[in-house]
């Protein structure tokens, strides 16, 4: 007989293990926390899509919602550079078959190593082969390590493969880490080189002051999380509105000229005009342009805002894409 053959699948979330589709059985499963999906987890992601391909089985990704460091420490959350339906969204550029979201509870964290092998991955999936990152830790007191699993596999009849560390163009690690301290940084060119894309976030718009339009710059106004570590200051960005892309400018920060108040996203859209209230609406930062700053007066300000939207303009003309998944990512729908 010869090799089977794959079955096209749809995109499945799945978020509870009862619900598990037989057809997803003897997948090929990529695990880890993927927050970012960074290049470095894109080379766990896309070694699992290539090895599923050629056992003609289903490629998936296994997550963690929460983050396990939220979930040891509540008072300080983790900045996530992709929460839960930001990661499936890329997951599903991709091109996987389906990301498995394990609820880490406080039982989860306490199942032994051995049972999240035997009751999980071999009862539950059925797995054909698992694909870890190097420093990928597992079970009770994280003893599932990269060596124990090698083990488990062999003992229960899957492939273990284990993927070494991804540098960067310098050959320092790839690490979410690394692109949350740029964030904070406001280096955009690092992180977004790091992620392999550019970062964005997604966010409702709300009413606000309305004080833009009184200065010729109307705002779409959002709230970022509460622990993002993104740095105060003024982007180039594009923005997704009703699956198109738009060019704009955005100030990020406590408006220190008005009124010093809590961190809100303001975005001006170029050559728009409509009604952006309530709108879900993704915004993609393309690069920091200077830090956030308190002005002596109006005509101050509406003059550096100028100089902002044209220096906006100019980084978002000269930008090429990063790979094909930030093309996908930031296409129209």
């Amino acid at each position: 007989m010869g090799e089977p053959i794959k079955q096209a699948h749809s995109f499945q979330h799945i978020t509870d293990l009862e619900q598990f589709p037989d057809k997803l059985r003897g997948g090929v499963v990529a695990i880890g926390n993927f927050d970012g999906v960074h290049r470095g987890h894109r080379a766990v992601l896309d070694l699992a899509r290539d090895e599923a391909a050629k056992r003609g089985v289903p490629a998936l990704a296994m997550t963690f919602e929460p983050h396990p460091r939220t979930f040891f420490r509540p008072s300080h959350p983790v900045f996530r550079l992709s929460p839960s339906h930001i990661k499936t969204e890329i997951l599903e550029a991709e091109k996987l078959d389906g990301v498995i979201e394990l609820a880490f509870t406080k039982e989860f964290a306490s199942m032994p190593a051995e049972d999240f092998v035997k009751e999980i991955l071999v009862n539950r999936l059925g797995i054909s082969q698992s694909i870890t990152g190097y420093d990928f830790h597992f079970g009770k007191g994280r003893k599932g390590t990269p060596e124990f699993l090698r083990d488990a596999g062999k003992a229960h009849g899957f492939t273990v493969t284990i993927v070494g560390a991804e540098g960067d163009e310098g050959g320092t690690v790839i690490s979410s880490s690394r692109i949350r301290a740029a964030l904070a940084e406001g280096d955009l060119a690092l992180a977004n080189g790091l992620l392999g894309y550019r970062y964005f976030i997604e966010s409702t718009v709300q009413h606000g002051e309305k004080r833009g339009r009184d200065l010729g710059y109307p705002t779409a106004n959002m709230k970022l999380a509460d622990n993002s570590e993104l740095r105060e200051g003024v982007y180039a960005v594009q923005i997704k509105i009703d699956g198109v892309m738009h060019d704009g400018v955005a100030s990020f920060g406590r408006r220190p000229t008005f009124d010093d108040g809590a961190p809100l996203l303001e975005v001006h859209v170029f050559d728009f005009s409509g009604d952006l209230y309530d709108k879900q609406v993704t915004v993609c930062f393309i690069g920091f342009i200077r830090p956030e700053l308190k002005f002596d007066g109006i005509d101050a300000l509406i003059e550096q805002m100028d100089r902002d939207s044209a220096e906006a303009r100019a980084m978002i003309a000269s930008m090429q894409p990063l790979s094909h998944l930030d093309q996908m990512l930031n296409a129209d729908d």
